[in-house]
C-alpha cells in the first residue's frame, strides 16, 4: 500500500530559505535516510516544496474563485515536503517517518492513498 509522508517544519525558517535561481541546480549532498529507501525499493517520489510565501490557497464561494497569498491557515509548521512510500502497513511507515531527518525538529504527518 502507499503512504503519503507529509514533511512538515517551522514556516519562518522556510520563508527565510533562499531560493534557487532558474536553471540552477543543487550540489548532490548525501541524504541517507532517502537512500536507504530507495535501495529498498520503498521510496516512489517525493521533493521540497517552496516556501510557504510562494503559495496561493484556492477556494470557491458562489461559482467565483477566491485566491489568498500564502497557507490559509496561520500556523508554525508548515508542509515542506513529501514523499510517497511502498509500505506493506502503516506501522512500517510510521517507523520510516519516525527515522525522517525532520522528525527531530518537525512533523511527519504519515496516512495511507486511497487509491493504492
Amino acid at each position: 500500500m502507499k503512504y503519503l509522508l507529509l514533511v512538515c517544519w517551522d514556516a519562518e525558517k522556510m520563508n527565510g530559505l533562499i531560493e534557487p535561481r532558474a536553471g540552477e541546480t543543487e550540489a548532490e549532498e548525501s541524504f541517507p535516510w532517502l537512500e536507504d529507501l530507495q535501495a529498498r525499493g520503498i521510496w516512489v517520489t517525493g521533493d521540497q516544496l517552496a516556501p510557504p510565501r510562494r503559495a496561493r490557497s484556492v477556494r470557491v464561494q458562489d461559482g467565483k474563485s477566491l485566491v489568498t497569498d500564502g497557507p490559509f491557515a496561520e500556523t508554525k509548521e508548515a508542509v515542506g515536503g513529501f514523499d510517497i512510500l511502498e509500505c506493506d502497513s502503516l506501522e512500517e511507515a510510521v517507523e520510516i517517518a519516525a527515522r525522517h531527518p525532520v522528525a527531530a525538529i518537525g512533523t511527519i504527518e504519515v496516512r495511507p492513498l486511497w487509491s493504492s
